[in-house]
Order: structure tokens, then sequence, then C-alpha cells
């Protein structure tokens, strides 16, 4: 039996699923963390189903604090959804903790595993392929907001220093520009003024959070389609997943990563910049369905703010490309040379689409703020 092997039966020892173990098997196809489908048999009931991870120690230097937020958060949810009548083991993530009670369990070996339910009858799409979908998204991750309103989020730990952070990103980016080791600031000239013109706004969202005016919330932080649980049945989102980012942070972000991710109809490292615009229409449904799912939950200034949200992720997304690419690649994996170059180029040009329609953003979520 090979390492891993053992390890991976020691863990399944140190949790206590209900039933016999019948089989585990890699699961997903994450990147980050490594994940496992365990599979019970109980005596009387159908076959149940878990989820197994074992976090990854070089995203996450601290497991006790990441877990913290998990299980605070999700235990507020859980609170939340009886409250409301919902069905809290399909509505909410739920950790299980290990037979020694601890919220996760380390192995002989360091590494730092958790155990979540499965959620059945559900689908995680990749992409949003329909207005169906990306609309079901935004619903879910403004309900989640909703549903977190009350929660202290100063609470919770900053499992990833200065994440969204534009003024440390530029910061870090002009280090780049400065150090230039790999020779290839001569190659990205209108790539860096493109920043540099607007390194004020960088500023926008941190001064308004800093004046006051936007208020310090519980944020996922990683609002794409697939960090939601669609229910086959009805097409609508079950349950927010992927909680490793949970952190305090501005809904804004929340809002504008998912708008950086779905409305527009270009990859992420396409060459020919014309195929990368904002989509207004998806623009419209997105915000319709994350404000409904809000309810109200947000302030003035936050929905004032929303478009800033989309720009600013995407100006931030755009300048860690940049950075990346300017050190030589050593965050975001590449498969072609550039390739980071050509996915910051696509970034800065729906920052440069978004500017244009500046008024047609706003006007939208006027629409629906009421």
């Amino acid at each position: 039996m090979s390492t891993a092997e053992t390890v991976l039966n020691e863990v399944l020892e140190a949790f206590d699923f209900g039933a016999p173990v019948v089989g585990a098997m890699r699961f997903g196809c994450g990147h980050i963390n490594d994940t496992f489908c365990v599979h019970t048999q109980p005596a009387d009931y159908p076959c149940r189903t878990f989820i197994l991870q074992r976090m990854s120690a070089a995203a996450f230097k601290h497991p006790d604090q990441l877990m913290s937020n998990i299980i605070g958060v999700t235990e507020y949810l859980g609170e939340q959804i009886k409250q409301a009548g919902g069905d809290r083991s399909r509505e909410a993530m739920e950790v299980i903790r290990p037979r020694n009670g601890e919220p996760y369990y380390t192995d002989s070996q360091g590494g730092a595993w958790r155990v979540y339910p499965f959620i059945t009858d559900i689908y995680c799409y990749q992409t949003a392929d329909t207005p169906e979908l990306f609309a079901a998204s935004g619903r879910a991750f403004g309900r989640f907001q909703k549903m977190l309103n009350g929660y202290p989020a100063e609470t919770l730990y900053e499992t990833i220093p200065h994440f969204h952070d534009t003024e440390d990103r530029l910061a870090k980016l002009k280090t780049a520009v400065e150090a230039d080791s790999m020779g290839r600031v001569k190659d990205c000239g209108p790539e860096i003024q493109f920043v540099m013109d607007r390194e004020a706004d960088c500023s926008v969202a941190l001064q308004a959070l800093r004046d006051g005016r936007l208020p310090l919330r519980v944020t996922h932080n990683d609002t794409k389609l697939n960090n939601v649980l669609i229910d086959t049945k009805t097409g609508e989102g079950v349950c927010v997943i992927d909680l490793d980012t949970v952190m305090p942070g501005l809904s804004i972000n929340d809002f504008g990563d998912s708008i950086r991710f779905g409305a527009n109809h270009c990859a992420e490292d396409e060459k020919d910049l014309s195929k990368m615009y904002l989509d207004l229409e998806l623009f419209e449904v997105y915000t319709k369905a994350f404000l409904e799912g809000a309810e109200g939950s947000l302030t003035d200034a936050e929905l004032e703010y929303l478009p800033w949200g989309a720009k600013l992720m995407t100006l931030e997304c755009g300048i860690r490309f940049l950075t990346d690419y300017l050190e030589g690649d050593t965050y975001f994996h590449i498969h072609r040379e550039g390739q980071n170059l050509d996915r910051c180029r696509t970034q800065f040009k729906l920052v440069a689409d978004m500017e244009a329609h500046w008024d047609e953003m706003q006007a939208v979520v006027n629409k629906f703020r009421g």
C-alpha cells in the first residue's frame, strides 16, 4: 500500500460517517484542495455520500483560522435558514467534525482534512451558458449577503491577507515594474500606462470603507458560477459553496467579480480583443437577480458603488495578471508564453468597455435598486 493510500485510510478512520465506508475516489476539478467523494452504505438506508478534502497547505497557512471562519459562517447560515423555514441540509454547507471533536483532522504527515455532507440532486456548472443560469447565481450570492447581514464581519480571520486590496495590488505592480526581473517591462508599456492612468481609481472603494460610506461585510470573494450548486429540477441556486475565501470585505467586490466573470462572452486569454466587451443585457440580468436575492439588505452607498465593484474587480484582476507576467509567471499557471499578458489585456479591455458604458451601468442599478 502506498503512503497516499495509508494516509487516506487513516483519515477515513478519523471521521464517523455513520456507516461503513465502501469507497473513496478523487472528485471534481478544483486546483487548490485535494477532494474525494466518500461513499457509505448504511444497513437500512440508501448509500450516503460525503465530500472529504485535504486543505492546501500552500494556499492556506493557517487551517485553524480557515476552519474557524467556515464553521462560524455555516452555523450562522444554518440558523438563518431554519428560522426562514428552509432546508438546512441543502441550503448551507455543514462541517462534519472528526471523532476527536476538533474543527478538522491533522494526519500523520501534517495534512489538514475536513468533511462535508454531499448535497444531492444538484449540478455545478463551470460557465454561465444561459442568462437564466447567470441570474440563478446572482440570486444565490445576493441571498448569501442578505443571510449574513447580521454576522460580525470583524470577527473573521483574513485568511489571504490583502486579497482584494487594490491599493496593495497596485503597489506590487509598481515593485515588479521597478525590478523588471525578467526584462519584460519594455513589452508592456501600454498595459502599465493603462494602470497608472487609473491609479486614483484603485483607492475609490477602500477610501469609501475608511470614510465609513461602505460597510465591512462577510464576503465570499470568489463569486463564480461554479461556486453555486444549482438544483437540477428548478434551475435555482441551492447553496453557495467553496467558503475558503470567506473574509471581511465589501459587498460590491462580490457583485463585481461575478460581472467580471460572467457578463462577457470572451475567453480569459483571448488574443482578439475585439471579442471582449461588457454585455449590458447580462449585466442587467445579474444586477436584477443579485438585488432580488439581497432583498433590500444593501445600503444606498453600496448600491451606488456597484458599478465600481465591477470595474475595480476587473482592473485588479488585470493588475494581478500583469504583475505575474512581469515576475515570470510564478503564480497563475500558464500553458503558453505570454498567456498572462493576454489575460491582462482582456481584463483591461473589459475595464475600458465598462468606462464607455458607465452611465448605462448606473441606470441599470437605479432601475432595480428600489
